[in-house]
């Protein structure tokens, strides 16, 4: 049986970013959906996890920079202007996590 969570998690980590960009930031929406979606690179604390991929493995609360008390930092960070993107795309980032989590534990 294929299966289609893992794949449709990194399709929304880029799809998500493209809806905000172009709704909330229509004059800027490429430069804004560019840099949300390289927030995607958070994911290479995964390196450090054993083994390094599992795709049941819940991200939230298990990598370094999926920790929940990072998550007040990268909302701090919306309030400072040249990183408010990155911080938006990170919380979008750990919101989709949180979702993928979800999923894995509802539909297992």
């Amino acid at each position: 049986m294929i299966e289609f969570r893992p794949l449709i998690h990194i399709v929304l980590h880029f799809a998500v970013p493209a809806a905000v960009a172009r709704t909330s930031f229509r004059e800027i929406w490429l430069k804004a959906w560019i840099t949300m979606s390289v927030t995607i690179l958070v994911d290479l604390d995964h390196l450090f996890a054993t083994p390094l991929y599992d795709p049941n493995r819940c991200s939230i609360g298990t990598h370094p920079l999926h920790m929940e008390p990072v998550f007040l930092l990268y909302f701090l960070m919306l309030f400072i202007p040249r990183l408010g993107l990155i911080g938006l795309g990170l919380l979008i980032h750990m919101a989709l996590d949180g979702l993928d989590c979800y999923w894995m534990r509802a539909f297992s």
